[in-house]
């Protein structure tokens, strides 16, 4: 099978679903599954030409909206060549740019069109339209929807979601509504590497403050729709309290970009004027390759209080590592997380996280490792990649063509 992935940006650094794209290739090749992705990056990023599939960085003229005049034309050319196209994501030029392409194609000659699937990648997600200081973004969406995206959706061959969540929470925010298909092919995560002495010190390069101390982690965007205010105030919280507690408080490492942005700076201003965190929590910035899978095998456990979190690649990651992972029940993996015991789960609010935090201060020892034993048994049972692949394959074979 020949695949096309069309998608805004394959840069690393904007994570979620190019590093899907990169999990799957290694399993989805050994299913005979040949991918292709075109996207909207420049020609000259750094980050290109390392991966074992080719991209196709087209350029944009206008990045906010990842539009290129170079795509619908591309499109035309190359669409023939491909089994299945897949849009990651919504909102941008590039599910409208192959829905055109698309009908020009099969206009044009009348050849047999690839299927067409969409993966939401979560932004079908009410969230986006209820949250708070989203209502003017919360409008266009309605109106983007209106007159453009409710015919690429309903015009595709499917929608395909990497949890029974999201499927469900993508019927609510938008009318008309009328998926040809709705499929939960799930996700998943590679095996991660073995823990070596080499991955500790990489790490400990980048954060040496940190020592042989143990640490919470939080590793995603520092981003507002993460929570990562909630965790630092509850966090502090409980520093304060400590004296009155009998629990031991580890250190935070908060890893991840979007430090220089105007959230990001409010982050590191209220930990600089809060004198019980200045020594306590620590902002090594992105991390990659051995010092990221140093700070995640060094953890204590894993946490990310989340407003809406469509899978959370890097809470697999964790997962797969033994790690136990401390999230708020708008992590849409949650379910899976608390029925398998790989963590504990709380509310997306400061009440929320900051009894989260104390529940797992708070259990004795022998049960947190319990916790990391069952939180690479959920990895087992749930993420593992060729799960993944497997349910992807089987999902864009099935024929869709209509009885006649």
């Amino acid at each position: 099978m020949r695949l096309l992935h069309v998608i805004g940006s394959m840069n690393p650094l904007t994570g979620g679903p190019c590093q899907g794209i990169r999990n799957l290739d290694k399993a989805s090749r050994k299913l005979g599954i040949h991918r292709e992705v075109v996207s909207l990056d420049q020609p000259t990023a750094s980050f290109l030409g390392q991966d074992t599939f080719p991209i196709y960085a087209l350029g944009s003229d206008m990045p906010s909206w990842a539009y290129s005049a170079k795509l619908i034309p591309w499109l035309i050319d190359n669409l023939e060549r491909f089994d299945v196209v897949i849009v990651n994501g919504l909102w941008l030029y590039p599910s409208y740019a192959v829905w055109k392409a698309l009908r020009v194609v099969k206009r044009r000659s009348g050849a047999q069109t690839p299927k067409f699937f969409i993966m939401p990648h979560g932004m079908l997600d009410p969230w986006f339209q209820n949250a708070k200081g989203r209502k003017l973004k919360a409008i266009r969406n309605w109106l983007y929807w209106k007159f453009i995206e409710n015919r690429v959706v309903n015009d595709s061959d499917g929608l395909l979601f990497t949890c029974e969540t999201e499927l469900q929470l993508a019927r609510k925010p938008f009318r008309p509504y009328h998926p040809k298909q709705e499929i939960n092919v799930g996700y998943g995560v590679g095996e991660p590497p073995k823990y070596t002495n080499a991955m500790r010190v990489a790490f400990l390069e980048k954060c040496a403050t940190v020592q042989d101390q143990p640490y919470l982690l939080f590793l995603s965007r520092i981003h507002y729709k993460k929570g990562v205010d909630l965790l630092i105030k509850a966090y502090a919280s409980l520093l304060n309290s400590k004296v009155q507690s009998d629990f031991a408080i580890p250190n935070l490492v908060i890893v991840g970009p979007g430090l220089e942005t105007s959230y990001g700076t409010s982050i590191l201003k209220f930990v600089s004027e809060t004198s019980q965190l200045k020594d306590r929590v620590f902002f090594p910035g992105m991390l990659s390759g051995d010092a990221k899978w140093g700070v995640i095998y060094g953890c204590e456990a894993f946490v990310l209080p989340s407003h809406q979190e469509n899978f959370g690649i890097a809470v697999v990651e964790a997962l797969a590592c033994g790690k136990p992972v401390l999230i708020s029940n708008q992590v849409n993996i949650w379910q899976e997380i608390e029925t398998g015991g790989g963590g504990l789960v709380a509310p997306d609010t400061y009440e929320g996280t900051r009894q989260l935090l104390a529940n797992w201060f708070n259990l004795p020892i022998s049960q947190r490792e319990s916790v990391g034993v069952k939180a690479r048994q959920t990895f087992e049972n749930n993420f593992q990649v060729e799960q993944a692949a497997t349910r992807i394959l089987r999902a864009l074979t099935v024929d869709t063509t209509p009885i006649t």
